[in-house]
Formats: structure tokens, C-alpha cells, sequence
């Protein structure tokens, strides 16, 4: 693991938390976790001798090993486990010669990287979920406080229809919140104790080596598998498409607010503050940042999640070349989803909505935007066929006239003998032509509560 992200740009791209969860030192700690939680297993079940388990485990500490001349001596032997399992040895061995001999009894080098990879992906998915719920909430008290906000619906990135700003945001948070529930679900069915030894028979501690896994997974407390899983790489993969999917909801969010933030829209903004958004020589400038960060995250994370995925296609019962791949993969991936995160957070706590602008928007249009409304009125008295043609003639005579559709319409007698002035101003009401938003946001909001 590593945090692979250069030091200048991985504060810009990723979360602190997720930083710190990835971090060299950190994961050479989870490696030696695993070694040490072996040599507990094994002492407690009479495979090594009782009094090995304490000096192996005092000399589990990251910080009495050389990380560079780790990464040095893996160039030759293909993993960081074989050459840590060396030093950790000889460690031992400086404080009790016998208990040196026991380091990593019956273990692989992809058993001690792999376990180090799940503990690693619990402490990831525990940060991600922390921001996952600051976002939920953050968007779901913007839906409240918004949901009678009118603006302008967009169907390819042109006005359609009115509607209320909170069902935008509702259906943000429950976005977010399908991908709580998926990260819930691979807390509790991704995750896995990798423990197999050699070909992943256990061979090597004869019939005693479930009863050692078994152990070895309460001291990890992670869940034990069925058997071990070195060749089969689906638990990696699900964690990897999860984790493009939250990064792909961000990106969708980041992309909205990043529209809405254009000059010509200016109808809601990321949170403000000193230097936020500028630029190097125009000093008007306000960019959206933390969008930019998400979208750069929803733009790397479906190719390293591709990695992974293609990661899955091994050799035999411990694959040569693809399990490599994961290892710079997986951190980058679970860096740029953090960062993606970390920006909607940013957003959903400290957005800031100008109502009166959305408004003013729904106008630019001259009254086009309620096209369907009147449509849809006129067509209960004469048929929709009819009532699509009135109106769609009306709208091209108010744009080539530049004329407000309502004024053209008024001037139409096929129109006016059906929908009169009073009903006609009804109908250019934005809010009055809402559908069952309302009711939508309830839903959605309801369907967060419950969670």
C-alpha cells in the first residue's frame, strides 16, 4: 500500500482520513498485525511454544523497520512480505533466539499482504462512511429547507420543465445513501481473512490448520472464509466497484453544482472563502474547487476500478503478475473516492443557493418553460394532438417575435376560446406545475430517516 499520490497533489485529491489509512507505515503495520496475531493463534493453540508469542509480537513495530530498504530488497523477491518476514527474524531474534525460529509458522507471503489489505479496506470503509453520512445529512437539510424553491429543470442542458430545488437535493442524498447501504454490506461481506499458506491447503500445519485460522480470525477480528481465497479476487473487486459508483454519484453532483455555479446561471455556489476559487490573474474569478476535485475523482476511479477488475484473471492457485497490480491500484482508488467524498461534504454543508436567481432563470425562457403546462390544460378540452400543435406554433411566434409565450397565447383565439386570461395566468404559476415532487421528497426523505 501506498498513498501513491504525490505529496503536492494527494492533499487537492484525498481525504486526511484516507491519507492516513493508506499510508506505507500504516499498512506495514497491518502486515506485521497479522504476523503477530499468527504467532498469539499459534501459541494459543499449542502449534508453536507458548512463550514464542510475546517476543514476536514486540517486535511487530513499523517503526524499527526501513521502509526503503524494504522496497529495495522487493525487487528481488517479488513482495514486501519476504523480505519483512526476514527482518522481523532477525528482530526476534536479538531478544530470544527460539522464538526467531517460529516467525510465520505455516504462513505465505500473499497471506500476511492480503490480511493487511482487508484491514486496510476496514479502516478505508469506516473513514468513507463517516463522510458518506456528513453528505447524506448535509444535502437532506438542504432538500427541507429548498423544497418549495422553484427552478428550472434541465433535459439536455435545456430548460424542460419547473421544479422544486429540495427534489435535486433529496435525490443527492439518496444517492448517497444507496451507496451507505452498499459500503454497510461490504463491511459485513467483503471482508475476509486471507490464510493459507503455501498453495492454500495449510499443508504445512498439518490438521491443525483451520483451528489456527479460526484463531487467527477472532485475533484479527475479521471474518473467516469458507477456505482461503489467494487465486479468487472477487471480494477485491466488489470493493473496487463500490468504490466507483460512490465516485461516479459525486462526480454526477460535482457536475451539477460546477453548472450551476456558470456566470450565466449563478444559481448556487460552493462555500466561499479566502482565496477559494481564484485565479493566478483574474481576480473576479470564483472556480468551483471542490467539484473539480470530484470530478477528477469520477474521472480516474472507472479506470483503476478496471484494473482491479482485470486483476481477477490469475494463474492457478496464486497468481504471478495481476496481484501485483492491485497493490499501487487499490490505495489510489480508495484515495480519489475519499477526495471525491471529502468535496460533496464540502458542498452539501456550505452550499449557498440564490432563490431569487433560480427564479429569475425560470423567465428566461419567456414563459416557454410552461409549454407543457398550457399543453397539457388545452389538451383536456380539444385533444393532445390539437392542443401540442396551438401551442408549439405559439411558442415559435413568441420566439421569432421575442414575445412572452403568455402574451401570444392571449393574442390566440383557437387558445383563448378554451383557456382564458385568469386560467392561462394559473398556468404560468411555475410551483402549480410541480407533479408529485412534493410527495417525492417526502419519500426519499422518509427513506433516509429509516436508515
Amino acid at each position: 500500500m501506498s498513498t501513491a499520490l504525490s505529496p503536492l497533489l494527494a492533499p487537492m485529491l484525498s481525504s486526511a482520513a484516507m491519507r492516513a489509512v493508506c499510508d506505507d507505515m500504516a499498512y506495514l503495520q497491518r502486515m506485521l498485525d497479522f504476523e503477530a496475531a499468527l504467532a498469539r493463534a499459534e501459541a494459543a493453540t499449542g502449534i508453536i511454544p507458548s512463550n514464542a508469542a510475546a517476543p514476536i509480537a514486540a517486535a511487530c513495530r513499523a517503526e524499527a523497520f526501513d521502509l526503503a530498504a524494504l522496497a529495495e530488497a522487493a525487487t528481488k523477491s517479488g513482495n514486501l512480505a519476504i523480505p519483512l518476514v526476514k527482518v522481523l527474524t532477525a528482530n526476534v531474534a536479538k531478544s530470544d533466539a527460539d522464538a526467531a525460529r517460529y516467525v510465520h509458522w505455516g504462513a505465505t507471503s500473499q497471506d500476511a499482504i492480503d490480511t493487511a489489505t482487508m484491514l486496510t479496506l476496514r479502516a478505508a470503509l469506516d473513514a468513507l462512511q463517516t463522510d458518506i453520512e456528513r453528505a447524506i445529512e448535509g444535502f437532506a437539510s438542504l432538500a427541507r429547507l429548498h423544497r418549495n424553491t422553484p427552478m428550472v429543470a434541465r433535459t439536455w442542458l435545456q430548460h424542460a420543465l419547473p421544479m422544486p430545488f429540495g427534489l435535486k437535493l433529496a435525490e443527492y442524498a439518496a444517492a448517497l445513501d444507496r451507496s451507505r447501504g452498499r459500503v454497510r454490506r461490504l463491511r459485513q461481506e467483503a471482508l475476509a481473512l486471507q490464510f493459507g499458506g503455501a498453495a492454500g491447503t495449510l499443508a504445512a500445519l498439518g490438521d491443525d490448520g483451520w483451528r489456527v485460522a479460526e484463531k487467527l480470525a477472532q485475533e484479527l477480528a475479521l471474518p473467516l472464509p469458507d477456505a482461503p481465497w489467494h487465486a479468487h479476487r472477487d471480494r477485491i473487486a466488489e470493493v473496487a466497484s463500490v468504490l466507483a459508483i460512490i465516485t461516479g454519484t459525486c462526480g454526477k453532483i460535482a457536475r451539477d453544482v460546477s453548472l450551476m455555479m456558470q456566470t450565466d446561471v449563478a444559481e448556487a455556489f460552493e462555500p466561499s472563502g479566502e482565496g477559494r476559487g481564484g485565479s493566478s490573474t483574474m481576480p473576479h474569478k470564483r472556480n468551483p474547487v471542490a467539484a473539480a476535485t470530484a470530478l477528477a475523482a469520477a474521472t480516474m476511479a472507472p479506470h483503476l476500478a478496471a484494473t482491479i477488475f482485470a486483476a481477477q484473471v490469475g494463474d492457478h492457485e496464486r497468481s504471478a503478475g495481476p496481484w501485483h497490480a492491485e497493490w499501487p491500484t487499490l490505495p489510489n482508488l480508495l484515495l480519489v473516492t475519499s477526495g471525491a467524498l471529502a468535496a460533496v461534504v464540502d458542498i452539501a454543508e456550505g452550499l449557498e443557493v440564490d432563490a431569487v436567481r433560480m427564479r429569475d432563470n425560470l423567465g428566461a425562457t419567456r414563459g416557454l418553460i410552461m409549454a407543457e403546462s398550457v399543453t397539457m390544460a388545452l389538451a383536456e378540452r380539444i385533444g393532445k394532438r390539437e392542443a401540442h400543435h396551438l401551442v408549439e406554433a405559439a411558442s415559435k411566434q413568441a420566439v421569432a417575435l421575442k414575445k412572452d409565450l403568455r402574451e401570444v397565447l392571449t393574442e390566440t383565439p383557437e387558445i383563448t376560446a378554451h383557456l382564458d386570461a385568469g386560467k392561462l395566468a394559473d398556468l404560468f404559476e411555475p410551483m402549480a406545475y410541480q407533479g408529485v415532487s412534493q410527495a417525492l421528497i417526502d419519500r426519499l426523505l422518509a427513506a433516509l430517516d429509516g436508515k
